[in-house]
């Protein structure tokens, strides 16, 4: 078997890139790339791989990722990690289907029967409505709920000392609504500094969340060390990372409880797989970055299915309620968990005529909070 043909495509309406990954007996595989306001680029840099990959054996995904991670010869940074994680991500699909198993199969076989996932509940700038969306996902079967930190004052403003005081009253009032048994999951997306984390998370101590999620920006992983030594609250991190090598300090210094390895970003499976690894010997649980589409929520999924250390996988919208036209088969869901897929690789279907002719949405403004003095607070 050879690979023929390195397809790309971009969702018109999300921005979620995929890739097709065709090969002489039929066999296809497909993947995503993370970082979607990046697509077009994410795309360029997958043709320029053509010429070392097509032709190839693409049983040899190892050999495969290293040629494409490495053949550039300066690093690639995200946007190139991307390009490699969609790849790799189809090829992995295209073995197992070739094979008749499930991905899972081929990463050492399924160790659950099940994943739990969170979903993000909306409403974060009034409390009442929070605690309500929390309620309901809880009668639906969720365990978990996630939010992001805001300030309730403006939709575009972000100023630390109110939204760390409004922070805990969240925490406080969802606790309180939904019970002991209710995980609560918070993600700081990177918006504040090591003092203002360490007074959110003494605020929030006493209300027991699962984790603080990405409490700093993620260019400074020694940062972490002063919020660990000031803590006792799980954090998760990682969303941001593009390989093992960014994860490396957060690991070996136990800076992170749980691993939040997004497989579209930190070079798809292949590098996922050693990344989990990686965080068993440190009894780091994974939590998948999976903000994407339905092969992303596949390959998670997967990762997820043959892993022993895991905690919850992020679930923003349950399987067939986005791009059906395009993947009228998604993956198995039921109260709040992911199930055992069927079928041999992904155990997705893809129809290309769906989105083939699509045009990528075009450019839009960045957008991110600002202080109320004009200045940028993050994304």
């Amino acid at each position: 078997m050879k690979i023929t043909a390195l397809k790309t495509f971009i969702a018109p309406t999300t921005g979620n890139f995929f890739v097709k990954v065709e090969t002489d007996e039929g066999i296809y595989g497909l993947g995503e790339a993370g970082v979607i306001r990046r697509g077009t680029a994410i795309a360029e840099v997958i043709r320029s791989f053509s010429p070392d990959v097509i032709g190839q054996d693409p049983f040899r995904i190892e050999h495969l990722w290293q040629v494409m991670f490495r053949g550039g010869f300066f690093p690639g940074g995200v946007v190139q990690s991307s390009a490699v994680s969609a790849v790799d991500i189809a090829l992995w699909d295209i073995k197992g289907k070739a094979l008749g198993v499930p991905v899972y199969e081929l990463l050492g076989g399924r160790t659950r029967d099940k994943v739990a996932c969170y979903p993000h509940v909306g409403d974060k700038y009034n409390i009442d409505r929070l605690v309500a969306n929390c309620v309901q996902r809880q009668e639906e079967g969720w365990k978990f709920a996630r939010w992001s930190m805001s300030d309730p004052t403006d939709p575009n403003v972000f100023e630390p000392s109110r939204a760390v005081r409004y922070g805990i009253e969240q925490v406080k009032a969802v606790r309180e609504a939904c019970g002991d048994e209710f995980e609560i999951c918070v993600d700081v997306h990177t918006r504040l500094d090591p003092a203002w984390v360490i007074a959110y998370c003494k605020g929030v101590e006493p209300y027991r969340p699962f984790f603080i999620e990405d409490p700093l920006r993620s260019e400074s992983t020694q940062s972490l060390r002063l919020v660990r030594q000031n803590t006792h609250l799980p954090l998760a991190i990682g969303e941001q990372f593009d390989s093992k090598w960014k994860f490396q300090q957060v690991i070996e210094e136990d800076l992170m409880d749980y691993c939040r390895v997004d497989l579209c970003i930190a070079g798809g499976l292949t590098e996922a797989k050693k990344i989990a690894g990686w965080c068993e010997a440190h009894y780091i649980h994974l939590a998948p970055h999976n903000p994407l589409g339905p092969v992303s929520t596949a390959a998670c999924l997967h990762l997820c299915l043959s892993s022993s250390l895991v905690g919850v996988q992020e679930l923003p919208r349950p399987p067939m309620t986005t791009l059906t036209d395009v993947f009228p088969k998604q993956m198995p869901y039921a109260n709040g968990h992911l199930l055992v897929p069927e079928g041999p690789g992904l155990g997705i279907e893809f129809n290309e005529d769906a989105i083939a002719d699509a045009s990528p949405p075009e450019p839009f403004t960045g957008w991110g909070y600002r202080r109320e003095d004009g200045s940028y607070a993050n994304w």
